[in-house]
């Protein structure tokens, strides 16, 4: 039987601050070396102050994950030393004295299966290392330290999964919902990351490290299982380590034998105080919290009619839902949700096409009214949405320049009918003793004009000439 637990990592991007300093929390902006200060960098005579918001914002996504809330938590010191680490100790958390970290034990569905949270805690993060080289011979480590002090909260699992697939889809599960509590942006680089700790029936447990993306950490649980799984079948031990990721070999390196708690030697963190989280914190937090992905999605279908596959991939992204809410009226929401998931996903499905696209709610809605009153077709309005993401111009400048207007004038439209019967005799006939056949001449009217034909009214006159 295979068992794999997570520690999952995840930057609060959308804090102002630093955990114990006023630095920036955005580091990527800044050349290396310039986001810092006497705090972040632990120098003599420095004291921490902590961020009111990062603990807010981090007992949210406690009471998210469904995980108690202890009324009084605790940050401790944890001590070793690493480059990136310019204290020589990292400000975090541990449930020494009781359930002292920002949340306990909590669950979270994934399909039909239970995956129990060990505990939340809230921790700054180091600093970053840089690799330069072109091999190992001349390989030169940087530290950029405008990432240590950035808050974190990292979410520990039990070993609830079985096989690399459940980690995926929870991983996703967690991001989207970490996106939508407006706490995180996981799609920036290093502001989500993961570890795994992995272990077969008879074998200790390795834990794997140094993973850059959920793809990579789909593969690297599954060479981990299938190379502990080869040693036990030789008789050899599976001794317990820490192994890193190479992605160039696509196979785990053993980097260091794995430490135990007491190896940190942990203790209480006296430059800060106990916090109390009262029960009037946590009415006001849960109050400020936003709707809750299923419950977005439970409304969509219940009150808006959305299929169901459509309402779990709106609900489940922050962009597309917020375009979604301030878009739609009870009249169009469908028609929204119905653009938004069959053609505009596609053109802005990455975080920088987004960022460059043009495209505001306003337009969605006045193609959606626009395709509901016959003004445009579908496949006009699909034209339209390319050009307005690109330019952002209005509809009706689209449909000027590009000649998308519907065409619904009759005795236009008849000349086109009439020639396409001329084309097709054969699916004329067989449209008359097979009415469902028709369809095939409708598209064919569709083709003609450049999909600008009026379906309905094309249909009509179809059957009328027929």
């Amino acid at each position: 039987m295979t068992k794999i637990g997570l520690e999952i990592h995840s930057q609060l991007t959308k804090l102002e601050s630093k955990l114990f300093c006023s630095c920036k929390a955005n580091y990527r902006e800044f050349e290396p070396n310039t986001n810092i200060c006497p705090i972040c960098m632990g120098l003599p005579g420095s004291l921490p102050r902590l961020n009111q918001k990062a603990v807010e914002k981090a007992t949210m996504i406690a009471m998210a994950l469904n995980c108690s809330t202890p009324e009084k938590i605790a940050f401790f010191r944890k001590n070793y030393f690493y480059p990136d680490l310019p204290k020589n100790f990292q400000i975090t958390q541990l449930n020494i004295y009781g359930d002292t970290s920002v949340g306990g034990t909590g669950t979270i569905m994934v399909g039909e299966k239970k995956i129990r949270i060990t505990r939340i805690q809230l921790e700054e993060d180091p600093g970053r290392l840089i690799y330069e080289g072109s091999s190992e011979k001349n390989l030169v480590t940087l530290v950029d330290y405008n990432r240590a002090g950035t808050p974190l909260v990292e979410i520990v699992t039990e070993p609830d999964f079985e096989n690399p697939r459940e980690v995926r889809e929870f991983l996703n599960i967690l991001s989207d919902l970490l996106e939508n509590l407006g706490v995180s942006d996981p799609s920036l680089e290093g502001a989500m990351r993961a570890d795994a700790n992995v272990s077969i029936e008879g074998g200790n447990k390795v834990e794997i490290k140094n993973i850059g993306s959920f793809h990579d950490l789909e593969k690297a649980v599954h060479f981990e299982i299938t190379r502990q799984q080869s040693l036990h079948s030789r008789d050899i031990p599976i001794i317990q380590e820490t192994r890193h990721w190479d992605d160039k070999r696509k196979i785990t390196v053993s980097s260091r034998s794995k430490e135990e708690d007491l190896d940190y030697r942990y203790f209480l963190e006296g430059d800060i105080p106990w916090i109390k989280i009262g029960n009037e914190i946590k009415e006001k937090l849960k109050s400020e919290m936003p709707e809750s992905i299923s419950s977005k999605k439970q409304r969509y279908i219940s009150k808006y009619n959305i299929p169901v596959q459509v309402a779990d991939v709106l609900s489940s992204d922050k962009f597309y839902s917020d375009l979604f809410e301030d878009a739609h009226t009870k009249e169009n929401a469908k028609e929204v949700a119905n653009i938004i998931t069959t053609d505009l996903m596609g053109l802005v499905d990455t975080r920088e096409k987004r960022a460059f696209s043009k495209l505001k709610s306003s337009h969605l809605k006045e193609i959606a009214d626009s395709i509901q009153s016959g003004r445009i077709t579908r496949t006009s309005a699909k034209n339209a949405l390319y050009e307005i993401v690109k330019s952002g111009k209005t509809l009706s400048e689209i449909v000027s320049e590009l000649d998308l207007g519907n065409v619904s004038d009759e005795s236009e439209l008849l000349k086109i009918i009439e020639l396409v019967i001329l084309e097709e005799p054969q699916a004329v006939e067989q449209a008359k003793s097979n009415p469902p056949a028709i369809n095939y001449l409708v598209g064919k009217v569709m083709q003609k004009t450049k999909g600008k034909a009026d379906p309905k009214l094309t249909l009509d006159l179809l059957k009328k000439k027929i």
